[in-house]
């Protein structure tokens, strides 16, 4: 796992350059605390801060292929490298080390682009090509790792610079490079939860969606889609029985390429079913004792830790938890906003944010989750939620009574003395409104509230109704498929695995791995999903697939979503950074923002028990701090760094120097420093 960042700037004075790339790679050493490196060329350069998990000895960047054509800085891991090793050298193809940064270039060199497709893995990548002078940039096929970039001319204040790194704050470093609030984009993820695929809440600041290619080459900018989002595949032909022992089998082989390391690897806790799965099988192929890790709150509705120690208990593990109170959530919020980058709904990662600091003090670089369980095997209650309301007009008032107290009978509000209202409620959306986003209407109603906090009061869901009409084959999917490719797009990405997770992480150098999002395993799930139940409970074949290989306790509780207290922090604890909500002055240097909505807010959930805050002024509140935060971490004018500080200055171990050697290349080349291929 690594962090890579660079630019293409022919305007930018050759002596700068190396300042300017150690300065980029010193803002994100936090992912790479290992080793550093870079590359320069002619108006280029790119660079690598690592954390060294594969191949620990030989596997420095930036690495060049035998032929010196090509040049890589790779953030990820590539699982099945071992089996593309194996085809590649059967092709010729001659290596140098034992890392799978080596693999992605030789398949590169071999296949070009085509190599993706075969990739199974969380990466992010930038290749140098020395001869023709092309850019390549791609990123894994669920987004599992970021990789941002800022187009020609745009918002650099330089004609021709283009910028890339796995986090925006590198750009910080770049001469000129201003950050800037985009409230259309802020609108749009404030409504959606999460910003689109392609989007960031900045200007002129763009994400390379997941399972695309980027290339750059001269003056022009060439998006390319690798694999799109398999959900919608054959029906599994066999038995319910045999359908369960693919689904087994499948997320046995992930597990096992996942612990696939030159460190220990631990694993997330959180006592639900999909970490559970994870660790039940991480224990099973592990030749030493797992070490499982978790969060435990004070708040009895937020805390799972009786059932995390249930699970740890049966299966053996060496476990360890955190207890996170109100008062921690409040105090490193702001450094949890600094690693997101993006406004957040809900305070669920700051709790992350302190458990991978805690793993990383364990001595851990490599953890494995359960995210993307859900989203594959149909786990929220949002999926049983759509097949109720799409099958709405054909059940009877009894039918469609019972349906709405399966959906969360562990909620209050869910029960018989509500369920008349709600009936009510599911009425009025059980007609699609907004087209193609019938699954996620109710949701949204809480993401409109939200979308008032900005000045502009056009349509906040216009991004998102023109990429789903875009989207070839998204009209023909069924109303869960659709729920699928959603929470696929934007949730997933936008949240779960970045700000929540891949984020929180490597704010501390740790890598997180999701056997549940191998490609494998996704298309297992979709073709067995609904084929052998009605959808009504959550992850029957997974359930079934692990049973007696769990406490029973474990299949047999309810889906207790991952949540961490909200507004109440922060009218509990009253952190000094709240004075950028209490103060006028401060609300009114957010661009875009409507100070009249956002005091109002903020007075009402100052002034309201915390047991009468709604969800959607919850969530909006939460959007307000974080982009409150946000705004003057980035946009504000601040120094450097988190706490407005430089980061501390970065000494690379691999330098490799192209400049002015045009003429004799490829030999006459100058490398310094202890990670130097030559």
């Amino acid at each position: 796992m690594c962090g890579i960042a660079g630019f293409v700037s022919p305007s930018l004075d050759a002596g700068a350059t190396p300042e300017v790339m150690a300065s980029m790679l010193s803002l994100i050493r936090h992912r790479g605390p290992d080793e550093a490196g870079y590359y320069l060329d002619d108006g280029v350069a790119m660079g690598t801060v690592r954390l060294s998990v594969i191949d620990l000895a030989t596997g420095a960047q930036p690495m060049a292929d035998p032929s010196d054509r090509y040049w890589i800085c790779f953030n990820g891991e590539l699982y099945n490298h071992i089996e593309l090793r194996r085809e590649l050298r059967g092709l010729g193809r001659r290596f140098r080390t034992h890392s799978d940064t080596e693999v992605v270039l030789q398949a590169w060199a071999q296949w070009g682009a085509g190599c993706l497709s075969r990739f199974n893995g969380a990466f992010a990548f930038a290749i140098r090509d020395a001869v023709s002078g092309d850019l390549f940039l791609a990123r894994d096929r669920y987004g599992k790792r970021p990789l941002f970039y800022s187009g020609r001319g745009s918002g650099t204040g330089r004609d021709g610079d283009f910028l890339f790194a796995s986090e925006m704050k590198a750009f910080q470093a770049f001469p000129g490079f201003r950050f800037e609030l985009d409230p259309g984009e802020l609108a749009s993820a404030f409504a959606v939860w999460t910003p689109l695929p392609d989007r960031t809440p900045f200007r002129h600041i763009r994400q390379l969606p997941m399972g695309s290619f980027l290339t750059v080459r001269g003056g022009r900018m060439d998006l390319t889609t690798y694999a799109e989002l398999e959900i919608d595949t054959d029906p599994f032909t066999g038995s319910a029985p045999e359908a369960v022992a693919f689904v087994r089998d499948t997320l046995r082989e992930s597990v096992a390429m996942r612990l696939r390391s030159d460190v220990e690897v631990g694993v997330y806790l959180s006592g639900g079913l999909d970490s559970s799965i994870v660790t039940a099988l991480a224990t099973d192929l592990s030749p030493h004792a797992v070490r499982t890790f978790s969060v435990e709150f004070d708040e009895a509705a937020f805390d799972e830790s009786g059932s995390q120690h249930v699970v740890a208990s049966h299966l053996g593990t060496i476990h360890s938890s955190i207890a996170v109170r109100g008062a921690d959530i409040a105090a490193n919020f702001p450094s949890a906003v600094y690693h997101a980058e993006v406004p957040a709904f809900r305070t669920a990662f700051v709790p992350m944010y302190l458990l991978s600091r805690h793993v990383r003090d364990a001595g851990i670089k490599v953890i494995l989750s359960g995210e993307g369980a859900d989203e594959a095997f149909l786990g929220y209650s949002l999926f049983r939620e759509t097949l109720l309301r799409a099958a709405w007009h054909d059940l009877s008032d009894d039918e469609r009574m019972a349906g709405i107290g399966r959906l969360h009978p562990e909620l209050s509000h869910f029960g018989p003395a509500n369920r008349a209202r709600l009936k009510g409620l599911f009425e009025q959306f059980a007609v699609e409104r907004l087209p193609g986003l019938f699954s996620h209407e109710l949701r949204y109603q809480n993401g409109r509230f939200a979308a008032r906090l900005l000045k502009e009061r056009s349509d906040p869901f216009a991004d998102l109704l023109a990429l789903t009409a875009s989207t070839p084959g998204y009209a023909a999917l069924s109303p869960v498929q659709k729920a699928q490719w959603l929470e696929f797009k934007t949730l997933l990405p936008g949240y779960l695995l970045s700000t929540q997770g891949e984020r929180m992480s490597l704010a501390h150098g740790i890598e997180n791995r999701c056997p549940f999002l191998d490609p494998a395993v996704v298309r297992a799930a979709a073709s067995v999903n609904l084929r052998f139940d009605d959808g009504s409970e959550e992850k029957a074949i997974l359930k079934e697939a692990f049973r007696g290989e769990l406490p029973e306790s474990s299949l047999a509780r309810r889906k207790q979503p991952y949540r961490a207290p909200g507004a109440a922090v922060f009218k509990e604890h009253r952190p000094d950074y709240m004075e950028l909500l209490l103060s006028d002055t401060e609300l009114r240097k957010i661009d875009g923002l409507d100070p009249v909505f956002a005091r109002k807010l903020v007075a009402k959930i100052m002034a309201t028990p915390s047991e009468g805050i709604s969800t959607k002024e919850d969530q909006a509140f939460v959007y307000l701090l974080s982009t409150a935060v946000l705004h003057q971490q980035f946009a504000g004018g601040r120094d450097r760094g988190k706490d407005g500080h430089p980061e501390e200055e970065l000494k690379a171990d691999t330098i490799v120097d192209l400049r002015g050697s045009r003429g004799a290349w490829p030999t006459a080349h100058a490398l310094h420093g202890a990670g130097g291929h030559r």
